[in-house]
């Protein structure tokens, strides 16, 4: 549907009236919330590594430990999509906080559970935490700092999140050995209680001028949309259920999507503004983080197996060759700035998304053969502009939204974060299958160097042919000016 289609929207889009914060904003904002993004990512990370040991204290089977990792993944594909209308409406500072207070809370259940069914639903409660932390500690900095500084600022908040998986499988591990596995939640207790007492010292509480009514039924089609349609995405992924089942909660899922853009479209106050939409840095943005993060997201998933199960590779030593991924991720981070404001938005995306997706491809060169040497220098240079692609992707996303509609865009662009990186992995794990033959893939699968070839070549191919999405980009992206037109 062309732009230009769209009926009037509730409200057009108007200068901010968001409440700036009434003294100078604490230099340690930004601090707080990088620290919530690290403490999010160490999790999802240091778990997987801790799910055997579990299983066996817990007298379960080590693959019913799945739903543990399910629960935390579909409570915030549920939940994200009202973060950006309770920050709005409790204000930022109110809601970080309970955020951190409910993923610490969470934390502490998740140690002391004695079952799976009690460490299931700890992990909801630490899910409902997950899914208003980072998007609200990452609309708090939006709002509070000059939109000018916007790369610099998410490039700063993301770094942290770069280390958490670097240090998750090994702190992990080492937990479950050295101690027990209850401390891979219980580190989580005391970063929580100091978050909080930073957070009610530190951080602003902001909030739009403008008060709007819940959407109570838009929140329930599309939240139960997302939960499908990841549920969907990890049946064929991880959890190997039958095409079947999958493809009906896939289809129930975006029915469900389908009939909430429906009803948003004449709903008086939807949960997510239509009116966004005519903002194009956001609608190309939005829709570049979606097609994108297929291709980059599946990479994780693959560089794994095909270190292991393709070069032969020990698990310990598939990790450590893994590490100048994040270690370069850092490095992109404090370059992106810079070359963005040299090249603009535009250009910079177009040019590194083929290059992302030429960097993939190039796996496909690796066999037996190749110098380790040679190796862990390409997995730097891809984790160096795989890094700068995630965080110019959503710049350019939030970069010309005012602030009472930064709320809603924000919610919108993490629900498609976590989708698209979901359905990669499971898009990577069907090429995987598709080209073996194999109904499933497990650790002691033989794979044949042509399967992990062909499914490079095919992940890479097509994240290069998304550059022309971010073609589309205006010039003037992320302009004052532009901005002040609007």
């Amino acid at each position: 549907m062309a732009m230009s289609s769209l009926p009037n929207p509730p409200h057009t889009v108007t200068p901010a009236t968001v409440a700036a914060p009434s003294e100078p904003v604490s230099p340690m904002l930004r601090w707080i919330v990088a620290v919530a993004f690290f403490m999010q990512m160490l999790d999802g990370t240091i778990m997987n590594t801790a799910l055997p040991g579990i299983a066996r204290d817990l007298a379960v089977s080590p693959l019913s430990m799945q739903s543990a990792v399910i629960a935390y993944m579909l409570t915030t594909a549920l939940f994200i999509p009202a973060s950006g209308w309770l920050a709005d409406h409790f204000g930022t500072k109110r809601i970080f906080i309970a955020a951190i207070f409910l993923f610490s809370a969470g934390s502490l259940l998740c140690a002391l559970s004695p079952s799976l069914e009690l460490l299931v639903l700890a992990r909801v409660v630490q899910g409902l935490g997950g899914a208003l932390m980072v998007p609200v500690g990452r609309l708090t900095v939006i709002r509070a700092y000059p939109r000018k500084d916007l790369v610099r600022n998410l490039s700063f908040i993301t770094i942290p999140g770069l280390i958490g998986p670097l240090v998750g499988p090994m702190a992990g591990g080492f937990l479950v050995e050295y101690a027990s596995w209850h401390w891979i939640f219980l580190i989580n207790i005391p970063a929580g209680v100091l978050g909080v007492i930073l957070a009610y010292r530190c951080m602003p509480n902001l909030s739009p001028e403008r008060e709007w009514k819940f959407d109570l039924p838009g929140f329930l089609l599309f939240g139960s949309s997302m939960v499908l349609v990841t549920f969907s995405m990890e049946g064929l992924g991880e959890l190997h259920m039958p095409r079947v089942q999958v493809t009906l909660l896939c289809t129930l899922g975006l029915m469900l999507l389908g009939i909430y853009c429906l009803r948003a479209l004449r709903a008086e106050h939807p949960l997510f503004e239509p009116g966004i939409f005519r903002i194009r840095s956001f609608a190309i943005g939005i829709c570049g983080n979606l097609f994108a993060r297929l291709g980059s997201g599946g990479v994780p998933f693959l560089m794994p197996l095909f270190l292991q199960l393709g070069l032969g590779f020990s698990p310990f030593y598939a990790g450590v060759t893994m590490i100048p991924t994040a270690l370069a991720g850092i490095v992109g981070k404090s370059l992106i700035t810079r070359l963005v404001e040299k090249t603009g938005f535009k250009l910079f995306l177009t040019a590194n998304t083929l290059l992302v997706g030429g960097l993939i491809a190039s796996f496909a060169l690796v066999d037996a053969n190749t110098p380790y040497p040679l190796l862990l220098l390409q997995l730097g240079i891809f984790g160096t502009f795989n890094s700068m692609q995630f965080t110019a992707m959503n710049s350019v996303t939030l970069v010309d939204l005012n602030n009472e509609d930064a709320g809603s865009g924000n919610s919108l662009l993490s629900v498609t974060m976590q989708v698209s990186v979901t359905c990669g992995v499971a898009m990577a794990a069907a090429l995987l299958n598709g080209f073996s033959g194999a109904e499933t893939i497990t650790a002691n699968s033989a794979i044949p160097m042509s399967v992990f070839t062909k499914s490079f070549l095919c992940v890479g191919g097509y994240t290069a042919a998304t550059a022309l999405i971010f073609a589309q980009v205006p010039s003037d992206a992320g302009r004052q000016d532009a901005r002040d037109k609007r």
